[in-house]
């Protein structure tokens, strides 16, 4: 492992541990040359697909991504990073679990939106606002008006 200071290889490793769902371990790492602490993160490299682009390019599937579209949704709400982490988790696994070798930009886009009306309704909304690329406010209009629309049909159950 390379040390993000002095670019040095050789390094020790002081502390392991175990992430809560035994997916990840995160160990401190001390470098051999200039003394300095960094922590990793292990996970298990799974095979996912690609993804195709609006446009047919084609590029590998990126959590992070995912990660960042889902924060920014969720910007000034009150979402936990863990509640956030999870739900990119979940769609993660959900396609590494897709027996194809290829999935839609725009698949994943309706996933991120299942997860983010789960979440929180506003951070859907920001998020449809973006990704359906909403021309005008009667757009926006439209899809703040569904969400009511089930909030409604929610409370009669």
């Amino acid at each position: 492992m390379k040390c993000p200071f002095c670019s040095n290889l050789e390094n020790k490793v002081i502390d392991s541990r175990l992430s809560k769902d035994g997916n990840v371990i995160r160990r401190r790492r001390e470098c051999l040359d200039c003394e300095r602490r960094f922590t990793t993160y292990e996970r298990i490299e799974d095979v996912l697909p690609s993804v195709v682009k609006k446009d047919e390019r084609r590029e590998p599937f990126d959590r992070i991504k995912i990660l960042n579209g889902i924060k920014k949704a969720c910007e000034k709400r009150p979402v936990s990073i863990d509640t956030i982490e999870n739900a990119v988790e979940e769609i993660e696994r959900e396609f590494q679990g897709f027996s194809e070798r290829e999935v839609k930009s725009a698949d994943i886009g309706e996933r991120v939106m299942k997860a983010l009306y789960k979440l929180d309704e506003v951070a859907y909304v920001r998020f449809a606002s973006v990704y359906r690329e909403f021309k005008d406010v009667s757009d926006f209009m439209v899809e703040v008006q569904e969400v009511l629309g089930e909030q409604k049909e929610d409370l009669k159950e």
